[in-house]
């Protein structure tokens, strides 16, 4: 597969700063029982790298060492590794929100039957991945079937009071088709809202929206299609200022599956460490007693996508 990182690492983007710590997002490993066009990740079903038991504790020693509120848990397919309900039932217990970046095809999966009872048992916020209300434009991200199988475990998720009962939210995730950028997020959660419930009796509370960062598996097909200059003038030319305010990376702390830390989940894909830390790669054991407020954040040509028009980041638009 080719790859743009050569191209993103040297950037004029703007300096960013670190604002109080509050969100430790946790990939658990690459497996997944999908393999989306658009995953930043290049996840699918012959990866085998999965987070340790040991790593697990190390994140679960972070948490308490400094005092966080969400615990955002992402993949691949987060579920597939061992330890996923292990690590959901100890923060919860210690009084963490807890976010599970759900697939949702994985809700129907051979071995996974209770998974749906656990999630809704431990009142786990779901952020589920449906790119569209469009059976067409979904399988030409996801694959033959998965528009109906996502309907499914949506209908499944309500049945159990998701996206209905306060205590068990469900949000839906949105990324557009080739080189568009997402539309307005409020207006297209309202087209979400409308025509899932009139087609398939389906309700949720959100609507993320999300662009489509050139990295991995989606950057790959940029370079293969001479389209990836095209997308970073379009990511360039929309680029707005006053999202730099709100960017996920100012409050977040991204985590791989080894344990080591990174500014954001983009930033772990292209191995641009955290700069926070005197270490060449830090660790989550190196950082346990250091406030990173106010410390530099690593930036690439990628940070455009998250700036660009309303904004994008893992709980969608930024300004909208």
């Amino acid at each position: 597969m080719l790859d743009t990182k050569p191209l993103l690492l040297e950037s004029d983007f703007p300096l960013i700063t670190r604002s109080r710590l509050e969100t430790l997002q946790v990939n658990l490993g690459y497996l997944c029982n999908l393999s989306c066009t658009h995953c930043h990740v290049n996840a699918g079903p012959k990866r085998t790298e999965l987070m340790s038991r040991k790593v697990v504790d190390m994140v679960l020693d972070f948490i308490r060492a400094n005092d966080l509120k969400i615990l955002d848990l992402t993949g691949g397919a987060p579920e597939m590794n061992p330890h996923f309900k292990y690590l959901v039932k100890e923060s919860r217990a210690i009084g963490l929100e807890v976010i599970d970046r759900c697939n949702l095809m994985i809700l129907l999966e051979p071995g996974y039957e209770d998974l749906a009872q656990f999630l809704t048992d431990n009142e786990v916020v779901i952020t589920a991945s449906l790119p569209c209300y469009v059976e067409e434009n979904v399988e030409k991200q996801r694959g033959k079937g998965i528009f109906d199988g996502s309907i499914k475990a949506l209908q499944l998720l309500n049945s159990l009071g998701y996206g209905k009962q306060k205590n068990l939210q469900l949000n839906l995730v949105y990324n557009p088709i080739d080189l568009n950028l997402p539309p307005p997020q409020i207006g297209l959660e309202a087209d979400y809202k409308r025509i899932l419930k009139e087609k398939f009796d389906i309700e949720f509370n959100q609507l993320f929206t999300i662009t489509n960062m050139p990295i991995s598996r989606f950057g790959g097909m940029l370079l293969a299609k001479g389209l990836y200059v095209k997308y970073m003038g379009i990511l360039r030319d929309n680029y707005s200022a006053e999202n730099l305010e709100t960017v996920m990376c100012r409050t977040l702390l991204s985590v791989d599956y080894q344990g080591y830390v990174y500014d954001c989940d983009f930033n772990q894909m292209l191995e641009m460490p955290l700069l926070a830390s005197s270490k060449p790669k830090p660790h989550l054991k190196d950082l346990l007693d250091e406030n990173l407020e106010g410390s530099i954040i690593a930036v690439g040509e990628h940070c455009y996508g998250c700036t660009a028009g309303q904004g994008s980041s893992c709980g969608g638009a930024l300004n909208d």
